[in-house]
């Protein structure tokens, strides 16, 4: 069986962490932008003009 270096392992190990951090800023960003969304919706609804009925 053929060992890894030291040098790939810790580059490897480096790689797969980045990936899971930028994964969970990824969701931190996408919860902020549907959270923004909401909030921005319930303002606009605040500020609704009552439409005229005829």
């Amino acid at each position: 069986m053929q060992t890894i270096s030291k040098e790939y392992t810790l580059l490897f190990n480096a790689m797969t962490d980045a990936e899971e951090t930028l994964a969970r800023l990824r969701q931190t960003l996408i919860d902020a932008q549907r959270r923004a969304e909401e909030l921005y919706l319930e303002q606009e609804g605040d500020c609704a003009i009552p439409q005229q009925t005829h």
